[in-house]
């Protein structure tokens, strides 16, 4: 995401802001609101002048005080109208902008994921359009407001006593001078901080995802270490923030005193020598005020409009980035097809060859198996077949059409993918069963339990305490691994995939369980164009060919039989396997 620095500038984050649903109704009654209620309390300090200077018990002016406490009541009334509509604003923005990157961030390539921490990711989905919604909520309104609030009051006093003003106005200077440096100091460490967010929050999701894996590792005091060194490296960038904002405010607090005591002096010399009512002084200190408060939001103004900076400039970074293709395509029945893998080379972002002009084919109905020594490439042709990546060189055709022109979700519909480690999502089983099916609240339960009984799955799922609508824990960490294997195979039996793909499916499994597995998965392959991984070579000996894969080549090929007398490496396998 390096290639969006260039662009630190209004331009982009307003780009980013127009391209999005804004509720134009609701900011422009806000803003109005808001605009009128600076305006009511531009009127306040005239009407208190005319009140103190005309003060006499006798003499009060009955309309007057009504015309007081009814600009003040109008002004909360306004402003609260104001505040509402204008946190509407916001608050659709950022869900505008957050599925904007959910739609986009669920279509990138895998390859994006194997790069970049999930917790990071998570965090600029969160926090990041979190900054925004802050700057267009909290702070644009204020900025705004205080623009017209100045304005409005200096416009004023000049009127009522433009001498007075003009030294009242030799503090701006002072004070851009101080906030200037200070802000873009402010600038560059929150973006810091979002960073060092985005990376602290990566830790500890991948630490709790895991958090069995670091237990049975005895690894707390590692994972502790590493938590508080993050917690340590937060608080370190927040008390530099904490720094400058312990600069900044004494700093203004100073400059704006040291502008109401000059007024009021120069102000109560004025009142002595007749030249200046005292209503008036009042009225000008009033309005000093309504100066004041806007010129010290201001600066939390701009620090914000540089964190939004930066975090527009990391959600251009992944909005930016190329999504999955054949996100468009034909749609193409590929039952009883030919699978071909031509000349097929690939290699991941860092340039090592994994996969050097791999070939094979499948014919409709073939088993065809991977075997060769871990690291070889196995896995990674699957990845190929799933389309997770796209081959640098060579294609994949079935029945003679590169697969590329299919549509995404027609070509994956129709694979089934059972993995060594079956992934399952947090919910029930019914969930999980159905997941990524359309339609799934029309599928029937005797459906569920057909493909339960098919995959061996009925009788356990039938012993849980809610049966299908049993809740199996995040990742189905409440199942054990036969019976997450058992709810994959009946999941790819409801797909009903015309091209089974088989990695490891049994690898981690005990006898018992994996005798059930293998039962489920012979009753699977049945009929179906079928691609396995396997280590226990004892799992492929009746494949229709068996392709043998060495530092990404294709070294040999042949059923079992022809292996053993063709190929030293796997005949040295299968002598140490299965005698």
């Amino acid at each position: 995401m390096k290639k969006t620095e260039d662009k630190v500038g209004l331009k982009p984050f307003i780009s980013l802001i127009l391209s999005l649903k804004i509720p134009k109704a609701a900011l422009i009654f806000g803003l109005l609101a808001s605009l009128i209620t600076t305006l009511v309390g531009l009127v306040v300090p005239l009407l208190t002048r005319d009140l103190v200077d005309g003060f006499s018990v006798e003499s009060l002016s009955v309309p007057l005080i009504i015309g007081i406490v009814a600009a003040f009541i109008l002004q909360a009334i306004i402003n609260g109208v104001s505040i509402y509509l204008l946190s509407k604003v916001g608050q659709q923005i950022v869900a505008g902008l957050r599925d904007k990157m959910w739609i986009h961030l669920i279509r990138l390539r895998v390859g994006y994921f194997d790069q970049h921490a999930s917790g990071e990711t998570v965090s600029r989905v969160v926090s990041d359009t979190g900054v925004v919604r802050n700057l267009i909520t909290d702070h644009f309104p204020n900025f705004i407001t205080g623009i017209v609030s100045i304005i409005g009051a200096v416009t004023i006093l000049l009127i009522l006593d433009w001498k007075m003003t003009l030294i009242m106005l030799l503090a701006v200077p002072v004070t851009v001078l101080i906030m200037f440096p200070l802000g873009r100091r402010m600038a560059k460490i929150s973006r810091t901080l979002q960073d060092e967010t985005a990376v602290f929050t990566g830790n500890v999701q991948q630490t709790i995802s895991e958090i069995r894996l670091m237990k049975s590792s005895t690894a707390e005091m590692e994972e502790e270490q590493k938590g508080l060194g993050g917690i340590q490296q937060l608080f370190r960038t927040g008390m530099r923030e904490a720094k400058i904002y312990a600069i900044i405010a004494p700093l203004m607090y100073v400059v704006m005193m040291a502008v109401i005591v000059t007024i009021i002096g120069y102000g109560g010399i004025r009142v002595a020598e007749g030249t200046m009512s005292t209503g008036s002084l009042v009225a000008f200190l009033l309005y000093l005020f309504q100066i004041i408060m806007p010129v010290t939001t201001f600066a939390m103004f701009f620090t914000e409009l540089q964190k939004a900076k930066g975090a527009t400039e990391r959600i251009i970074g992944i909005l930016d980035l190329p999504l999955e293709e054949g996100q468009q395509g034909k749609d193409m029945d590929i039952a009883g097809k030919a699978l071909e893998v031509s000349d097929v080379s690939f290699s991941y972002e860092t340039g090592e060859p994994v996969l050097q002009d791999v070939s094979f084919e499948a014919q409709p109905g073939e088993m065809i198996a991977f075997a060769g020594p871990s690291g070889g490439g196995k896995t990674t042709v699957f990845g190929l077949l799933e389309r997770f990546y796209e081959p640098q060189q060579g294609q994949i055709l079935i029945g003679g059409v590169p697969i590329q022109e299919l549509s995404m979700e027609s070509w994956r519909d129709q694979i089934g993918y059972v993995s060594q480690e079956s992934a399952m999502m947090g919910g029930t089983v019914r969930a999980n069963l159905t997941y990524g099916l359309a339609g799934t609240a029309e599928i029937p339960d005797e459906q569920l339990w057909k493909v339960a009984r098919m995959a061996y799955a009925e009788d356990f799922i039938r012993d849980l305490p809610d049966g299908l609508d049993t809740q199996v824990g995040e990742r189905g960490v409440k199942l054990s691994g036969g019976q997450r294997q058992r709810i994959a195979i009946a999941r790819a039996f409801l797909r009903d995939p015309k091209i089974l793909m088989m990695d490891e499916a049994t690898a981690s499994l005990d006898s018992q369980s994996e005798g059930i597995v293998q039962q489920a998965l012979s009753r699977l392959m049945e009929g179906r164009t079928t691609l396995v991984i396997a280590h226990r070579l004892s799992t492929i000996v009746d494949a229709d060919k068996i392709v043998f894969i060495e530092k990404g080549r294709v070294t040999g090929m042949g059923t079992h039989r022809e292996l053993i007398g063709s190929h030293s490496l796997y005949s040295k396998f299968a002598e140490q396997q299965l005698t």
